[in-house]
């Protein structure tokens, strides 16, 4: 097993809700809430779940982007949740992320070269000739001709500008990568093109990536490991290939249930799940999954299911996931 890069414990982001009424006065979203886990270096950790379940907010509050309410996140073991502003400052030199959507991530008034450039100058690193040489090396890496530097992002695809977004986030030459459903807003013949870029850049630079995705066959594709969130808490951990074939979580089997599959003697029988996603700032008692799940006992209702590994490097919140085979 390679070194831990990243350790995070009971990880939680607690926003306080903001209105008039008498109920919502001291009432807080749950956004994040208790997130455990290790990561590897060079490794790629998947993060899925339904829109609002969390995975957004986890990515930002790892780098600090929003502060987290509660709990450790220890980068190359230093908790930099201790850290100062300016430790922070020096830190993000080593943490990166790529934002989903590539045209609101760049700014129309920068050309390609001030985008690139002003990690540098930020960090104070490198003369103007060695920053302007990485520059036009990082275009090169991410596939894009070097005399795009001298453009503006409107004269880019969809593809072209999250490429940039790419180039952007490896200028530092960081160790860790957070990738905010990089390919969400493209279309799906660039979305290959940008995986494939990201899984050959990994290679080359060493890099550990956080993969938050909804497309759960992208995630299957890229991910040494999937992290399955339901409503800011942990439903599911193991190796990619384990959990698209033996799946232990309702939930978890429910997401699968929903993949698109091109044979159609291959199909499987939908599962939808009934009811809405509860309100984070109200979760359900006991485990936050029992509103909708086919297999809810009174036990679910009342207690919170222990966080237990059930194979090697597999583990799941779940009362009873030795039954969820039976249902689904």
């Amino acid at each position: 097993m390679s070194e831990v890069l990243l350790n995070i414990q009971n990880l939680q982001k607690h926003f306080p809700v903001k209105g008039g009424g008498l109920t919502s006065r001291g009432a807080r979203v749950r956004a994040v809430d208790g997130i455990s886990l290790e990561i590897h270096k060079g490794e790629t950790l998947g993060v899925v779940g339904e829109s609002g379940c969390g995975k957004s907010t986890m990515g930002r509050s790892i780098l600090r982007l929003i502060e987290p309410t509660g709990g450790v996140i220890e980068f190359a073991g230093q908790n930099i949740l201790d850290y100062k502003r300016t430790q922070m400052r020096a830190i993000r030199r080593e943490m990166q992320i790529v934002f989903q959507d590539p045209y609101a991530s760049l700014n129309p008034r920068y050309t390609i070269f001030q985008t690139l450039s002003e990690p540098m100058e930020v960090h104070n690193l490198y003369d103007a000739e060695t920053r302007r040489q990485r520059v036009y090396d990082m275009l090169q890496r991410v596939g894009l001709d070097p005399s795009y530097a001298k453009r503006y992002p409107h004269e880019f695809s969809g593809g072209q500008r999250q490429r940039i977004g790419i180039a952007r986030a490896l200028v530092l030459n960081p160790k860790l990568i957070i990738l905010d459903e990089p390919v969400a807003a493209l279309d799906v013949s660039v979305q290959s093109q940008v995986i494939n870029l990201l899984e050959d850049l990994q290679a080359e630079f060493g890099l550990t990536y956080i993969f938050i995705a909804h497309d759960l066959s992208v995630v299957k594709h890229i991910s040494n490991r999937v992290l399955v969130m339901y409503l800011g808490k942990m439903a599911e951990l193991a190796p990619s290939e384990e959990l698209f074939t033996s799946p232990a979580h309702p939930y978890t089997r429910a997401l699968l249930s929903a993949v698109p599959v091109p044979n159609p003697r291959a199909r499987r029988q939908r599962q939808i799940l009934q009811g809405d996603l509860p309100s984070p700032a109200n979760p359900p008692s006991g485990c936050v999954f029992h509103t909708r799940c086919p297999l809810a006992q009174e036990v679910c209702q009342k207690e919170v299911p222990e966080w237990r590994q059930i194979a090697q490097n597999h583990s799941v919140a779940c009362h009873f996931p030795e039954r969820s085979a039976e249902v689904f």
